[in-house]
């Protein structure tokens, strides 16, 4: 729900809610709504839906590096990489999404593989930036907890991209927590590596 503002007959200001379609909503956390980055605008007709829940060219242009580094290195016998905001369901007060998801095919079998969300917890979630509304949770308290829930979920590996800053966050439960430039070499799993800022210097982007 979404409170707005309206006069009542004495002229009064008074406030009510608007409620919000579900297909705004990104994820449920903790039982609250976590909504689509901008929703606001789609609310109030200044934007269409299509205008905020799409990736960024880099962000796609980033998690598209990371599907060929996966589909080359991986054995597709033990693990299966799936992308494009999967669905996670932890709980019944917690549905999550992610960018890039890598499963143990023993914990998550083709058979298992269906309309709904997956309820199984992946090896590693990759995260390209925030989808989030910040005036739902600030950014850094969004990464620390979706970060946290993943961890405890059974993730052995959560890593953040933020490509603003240009860094990369590696999470994992029995270390401490590390930010590093983007610029360095960094393991995904298994000795497989990624060097996101090395990749765009190599292509020619500029916002390596």
């Amino acid at each position: 729900m979404i409170a707005t503002r309206e006069r009542d007959r004495g002229g009064a200001v008074k406030k009510s809610k608007q409620k919000v379609p579900e297909h705004l909503i990104y994820e449920i956390l903790d039982g609250k709504p976590i909504h689509y980055k901008g929703y606001r605008d789609v609310l109030s007709g200044a934007k269409r839906f299509s205008e905020i829940m799409g990736s960024s060219a880099l962000q796609s242009f980033i998690v598209a590096y990371f599907q060929r580094i996966l589909f080359r290195e991986l054995d597709e016998e033990l693990y299966t990489v799936l992308s494009s905001e999967t669905g996670l369901h932890l709980d019944k007060r917690t549905n999550l999404a992610g960018d890039v998801l890598i499963f143990d095919n023993k914990v998550l079998p083709v058979e298992a593989i269906d309309e709904f969300y997956a309820n199984v917890p992946p090896k590693v979630v990759i995260e390209v930036d925030i989808a989030a509304d910040p005036e739902d949770i600030d950014n850094d308290a969004y990464v620390f907890k979706k970060t946290e829930k993943l961890l405890r979920f059974g993730v052995e590996k959560v890593i953040w991209i933020t490509t603003k800053a240009k860094k990369v966050m590696v999470a994992t439960p029995d270390a401490d927590w590390q930010v590093k430039d983007w610029h360095k070499d960094i393991e995904v799993m298994n000795g497989i590596m990624f060097n996101v800022g090395e990749y765009l210097t190599k292509k020619g982007s500029p916002h390596a």
